[in-house]
């Protein structure tokens, strides 16, 4: 009996070591395995929490990027809730269950730019139009780009002297509500900055100006122990590089990626293309994720490119290659409904975003098997 209790408790240190290694390989490998979308409706919560549950958890993912905004009943500014916005009661569901899986949830509010989009304005710019940098841009009647405003979408002026107290208090709440350790803040796509007829910011340097935004808002997170992750578009070179004015700037806020406290974490997102500029970043001194959208065979070049930065360089670079994330740019209903074949679109083809979220994790799994 003695001799078969010790033969069992070798048997179980076997498996529990090999358990061990085979997650160490995968967080060698990936530390980051991440899902970045916009927060469900609250009619859309239970459906969305089945997901979490039965399809991140199965892929292993660790890390939920929830693209909040307006999409939450703030208590601090109750006047920017969207008309139809989450309750804590909500929030809490979701927390849950992606502590019940061991994910990690990131809340994301767009700072800085993306303050509207097509002919509407966002509500921070419609509650507080003074925040406005170009409040001589006003809002078409039918959006075409491109324009003679040059406008995509607006921005808050980062020099005024009262945004961010509003700001900050959309931040620690919805940081608070989440549970949450770190914030992502957007920071994308910012085309509005340093306007020439802004009283504040005309005439300023506008790497100095995305920089300082950046830092400021880093420098608040980290008061309560918070970690900042951005979108890495604006610290691209958009015209050096030829990746252009989307995925890069041309409006030189790209120099302010030596003006930025390193332990930021830059997400790197390239969805027509599988540019290596992840390289880039980790030269640059900064943790960084590579995002695809929907194109399935750039995410599995995307996700090979990642094992191999990894595999390939000095044990400080690799620690700076953190992994993958698939982002998804509908509403969460919709993308719920092409996942589980409620709505298709059969002019897609297999260009969708949940045909590429299938592919960048099964190819994280085969990579992690042929290891």
């Amino acid at each position: 009996m003695i001799k078969q209790i010790s033969l069992l408790l070798v048997l179980t240190c076997l498996i529990f070591s090999k358990s061990l290694i085979a997650q160490s390989k995968i967080d060698t490998l990936f530390p980051v395995r991440g899902f970045c979308i916009a927060a469900p409706q609250p009619k859309q919560v239970d459906t969305f929490v089945k997901f979490i549950n039965e399809e991140l958890a199965s892929r292993k993912v660790n890390t939920l990027i929830l693209r909040v905004d307006w999409n939450y009943k703030f208590e601090s500014h109750p006047e920017l809730r969207d008309s139809i916005a989450l309750s804590k009661q909500d929030v809490k569901k979701m927390v849950k269950a992606c502590q019940k899986n061991n994910i990690r949830i990131i809340p994301q509010i767009n700072l800085l730019g993306h303050q509207s989009w097509a002919k509407t304005t966002h509500n921070l710019l419609r509650v507080y139009p003074q925040f406005d940098e170009t409040p001589h841009v006003k809002m078409p009647e039918k959006y075409v780009w491109p324009n003679e405003d040059g406008l995509y979408c607006k921005s808050y002026c980062p020099l005024h002297p009262d945004v961010h107290k509003i700001v900050f208090a959309l931040v620690d709440e919805i940081c608070e509500v989440f549970e949450a350790d770190a914030f992502h803040a957007g920071m994308d796509e910012v085309f509005y900055i340093g306007d020439d007829k802004c009283p504040r910011c005309g005439g300023r340097d506008k790497a100095e100006l995305f920089a300082g935004e950046v830092n400021k808002i880093r420098n608040h997170l980290a008061l309560k122990n918070r970690k900042l992750w951005i979108w890495g578009d604006r610290l691209i070179d958009g015209k050096t590089t030829g990746i252009g004015m989307w995925e890069g700037s041309f409006n030189n806020t790209h120099r302010a990626i030596d003006m930025l406290e390193k332990d930021i974490m830059i997400c790197d997102w390239h969805y027509e293309r599988p540019d290596q500029t992840a390289v880039y970043f980790a030269t640059k001194g900064f943790s960084v994720i590579t995002c695809p959208w929907r194109n399935p065979k750039n995410a599995v070049i995307q996700t090979q490119d990642m094992a191999r930065f990894r595999q390939s360089v000095t044990p400080v670079m690799k620690e700076r290659f953190q992994g993958m994330m698939q982002t998804i740019w509908s509403g969460a209903g919709q993308f719920l409904d092409e996942f589980y074949g409620v709505k298709t679109n059969p002019e897609a083809g297999e260009n969708t975003q949940s045909a590429c979220f299938k592919a960048m994790f099964d190819e994280i799994k085969k990579i992690e098997e042929g290891k």
